[in-house]
């Protein structure tokens, strides 16, 4: 038997024309293009049919990258392909491929096996493909796969990526189990982009860690088959998480072939983040922002944009209301909530029991009494910590009288869950001194009682219990007097009111009662509060 030269393809392999070409381009580290001069038979999702002069055997192209041959003097191997069908099913489960690979406007005729396998970069550019299955897959450098089609799902579960994951005008339609990516225990070492990617089914990402950022920029997520469009419990993002909306070219196709440009340029639309369907970020970390610019949610009223127990430095949520289910921050901590009054769902759709943050800053009009609904609508049932934590911002911000106005619509709000007796006493403490958190009113009453009974017992004056021995009338004084329930000013006693100004002497002493009562009632509350 003849043994093969060194770089030939060993006998019995009967390589095809396009697969001989194939061969010989690896070993040069050059592209091997079969692409047609017809670009609408160039398109790997459709409809023509690609004759054997453009395919090669997924079992050749698996020999190059597993055991191929050594390259040209002076050249690097590297598989490149580019308008090329791959029939069979490429199968590299568990191996280490060490040769640079890079397949653009490829389709497969088959699903790609990539479980437990090493490359040191690999990148599917456009490509076509019923299902990639890359469970444990690891890359020494970036793993790009934009503007593929993948019609049933990909699975990158426990996956660690060196550098980039790049999934940019990915679209993906769900596997069986209904997850479009199923990515669970990711780790990528850089960025994550999935610009303007469409999602048929649910994107999971379970305890993923991103080492820079994650950008949803654009993207579509649609799954009507399930709870969840994303979901992505303790995902851990070293710098920000990008819902927003991206730059579309109106002059065609003019998207970098690995990345989407972050500014629009001119000649570009806006496409927002479209979420339909609930989202979970419960006990997410992001280190530097979670950014809700322009991103609009479409829910049914069982789901929920869950951000349950999230911790970030900055949270925008400035996107388009969502008119049904509901927005959960029980539990988050946030420094500065950048928000519009109104991006926030109305009464039912809102919690927040729990919810900290430090410092508001509002985009746009968002004046204190359409904040106080904002709080309203997050307590169905009355909670005292959204008002104290909203009033604690405001005067980190310096706003003490907006503080204080916050503080009272606690107390308003409080005395509705009281029983009677407890409203009627609340009433009495708002109409006197508001809670204490208006002690000026305290003032204006003494004054307007003091002038009621000056000028009422000026015209009555009541006897003199032992003539002789009592002071001269003063009815300043002697309202005075009875208006103060500690201090003796030496009149009270001296003087026998009858009738009716017996029972206006009565009033006014319990007047004074009540009226010291309530504000002593709002120094405690201040003092604690302090």
């Amino acid at each position: 038997m003849t043994e093969p030269r060194d770089g030939d393809p060993p006998p019995g392999l009967d390589l095809t024309t396009a697969e001989w070409g194939m061969w010989q381009a690896f070993r040069n580290g050059s592209t091997h293009d079969l692409r047609t001069a017809h670009p609408q038979r160039n398109d790997p999702s459709g409809p023509y049919a690609w004759g054997p002069e453009r395919s090669v055997r997924a079992r050749v192209v698996a020999l190059l990258l597993l055991d191929g041959p050594p390259p040209q003097p002076g050249r690097v191997a590297a598989l490149k392909l580019n308008g090329v069908h791959i029939t069979g099913q490429l199968d590299l489960a568990g191996g280490s491929i060490e040769p640079y690979v890079e397949m653009k406007n490829c389709r497969f005729e088959q699903e790609v096996l990539l479980p437990e396998s090493h490359f040191t970069t690999l990148r599917l550019v456009g490509c076509a493909l019923p299902r990639l299955e890359a469970a444990r897959l690891r890359t020494e450098g970036d793993l790009h796969l934009p503007r593929c089609i993948v019609e049933h799902g990909i699975r990158l579960t426990d996956a660690h990526i060196g550098t980039d994951l790049l999934l940019n005008q990915l679209v993906v339609r769900r596997d069986r189990r209904g997850q479009s990516i199923s990515a669970d225990g990711l780790t990528v070492g850089q960025d994550l982009q999935a610009e303007m990617i469409e999602s048929h089914g649910e994107l999971s990402m379970r305890g993923a860690q991103i080492g820079v950022s994650l950008s949803l920029r654009g993207a579509q997520l649609r799954n009507p088959y399930g709870r969840r469009a994303l979901n992505a419990p303790q995902l851990t993002v070293e710098r920000s998480l990008y819902l927003t909306a991206a730059g579309v070219s109106s002059y065609g196709s003019s998207t970098p072939p690995y990345g989407t440009s972050n500014t629009p340029t001119r000649g570009t639309r806006i496409q927002r983040f479209e979420c339909e369907g609930g989202m979970r970020l419960d006990d997410g970390r992001f280190n530097d922002a979670v950014d809700f610019d322009q991103a609009r949610f479409i829910m049914e009223n069982d789901q929920e944009l869950s951000l349950r127990r999230i911790q970030t430095p900055e949270l925008r949520f400035v996107g388009e209301r969502p008119q049904r289910g509901r927005v959960i921050l029980s539990g988050a901590r946030v420094v500065n909530l950048v928000d519009k009054s109104v991006s926030w769902p109305g009464p039912g759709g809102l919690a927040m029991a729990g919810f900290s943050y430090e410092c508001l800053i509002p985009v746009g009009h968002f004046p204190l009494s359409r904040r106080l609904e904002w709080v309203a609508a997050a307590t169905p049932e009355f909670s005292r910590g959204p008002y104290e934590t909203l009033a604690t911002a405001m005067r980190t911000s310096g706003e003490d009288a907006e503080a204080r106005e916050v503080l009272l619509a606690k107390e308003r709000r409080r005395r509705e869950t009281l029983p009677p007796a407890g409203k009627l006493w609340g009433y009495l403490q708002d109409w006197t001194v508001a809670y204490g958190y208006r002690p000026g009113r305290a003032a204006v009453w003494m004054a307007v009682l003091w002038a009621i009974g000056s000028v009422f017992f000026a015209h009555n004056r009541p006897d003199p219990i032992k003539p002789g021995e009592s002071p001269n009338w003063n009815a300043s004084l002697y309202t005075l007097d009875l208006l103060l329930p500690v201090i003796d000013l030496g009149q009270d006693g001296y003087w026998k009111p009858d009738g009716a100004v017996q029972w206006a002497a009565i009033v006014m002493v319990m007047l004074g009662w009540i009226l010291a009562t309530t504000v002593a009632a709002g120094a405690s509350r201040l003092l604690r509060r302090q």
